[in-house]
């Protein structure tokens, strides 16, 4: 992504007031460095931590956890939905648009983020996330996908079924 996206982002963040954890790659910005301002710095430091990596799925499953900034992959989307975490959903490419659009329209647990960033768009968001009324609707339908993913793949499930039948069928076709 360009720095600019990068700093509206980071500032609508920001002035969101809530805190966060976020993981920052060193190879997000397109030709450069990730650079925030002291300025920045200062004013997250009593509830923000950024680090350039972390553990996602256990992050994703600690009760503290409120939302999720998601390029929207497909990894990143059933960890996700097997955490029952709602996504604020910000794609770039492949088959991240399409991934969104089931998120957000299909099973309306995420908010997507408009291409063009703004820090008063990203405020906006954050905030309706975390403590908005469609935030709660999404936080509870995602918990409704949670228990649905769990039903599915624990033994007897219908995805652990399909994958048994799957397993069977290229054994005995191996044979």
């Amino acid at each position: 992504m360009s720095e600019e996206k990068l700093l509206e982002f980071a500032w609508g963040l920001a002035n969101s007031k809530k805190p966060f954890l976020w993981i920052i790659r060193p190879d997000l910005v397109i030709g450069g460095s990730v650079v925030l301002s002291s300025e920045f710095t200062d004013e997250i430091s009593d509830r923000g931590l950024i680090v350039s990596w972390c553990p996602q799925e256990k992050v994703l499953n600690h009760p503290s956890i409120g939302g999720f900034l998601t390029h929207c992959g497909w990894n990143s989307t059933t960890e996700s939905i097997c955490a029952g975490v709602p996504m604020l959903c910000w794609p770039f490419f492949g088959d991240q648009p399409t991934d969104c659009r089931f998120i957000c329209n299909e099973w309306e647990i995420g908010i997507e983020i408009d291409t063009n960033v703004k820090r008063e768009e990203v405020e906006k968001l954050v905030n309706e996330l975390m403590v908005g009324e469609k935030g709660k609707k999404m936080r509870k339908k995602a918990m409704e996908l949670k228990k649905k993913a769990e039903e599915d793949t624990r033994p007897g499930g219908r995805s652990y079924m399909n994958l048994d039948k799957v397993i069977k069928e290229v054994l005995l076709k191996q044979n």
